[in-house]
């Protein structure tokens, strides 16, 4: 059986365009994690947290830039 939290990944990752690697990479520092998790990988309460808050916190590069230009003129 395939973690729930699959479907919430899939779609991240439609809507931000990253690659399956690159997102395991950043969200939990594990490149295989996403191909695991399709063939039934156990997944730690405290790394599907790091996952969901990677999500939640997550900005492409174009928004942080941007953002914080912002910030750095309103200071």
């Amino acid at each position: 059986m395939t973690h729930p939290i699959l479907h919430d990944i899939d779609a991240f990752l439609r809507r931000t365009n990253l690659s399956e690697t690159y997102f395991g990479r950043q969200a939990a520092n594990d490149w295989k994690l996403i191909s695991q998790l399709r063939k039934g990988r156990r997944l730690w309460p405290q790394t599907e947290q790091r996952i969901r808050d990677f999500m939640d916190t997550y900005r492409p590069r174009g928004e942080r830039s941007a953002s914080m230009r912002g910030a750095a003129s309103h200071g």
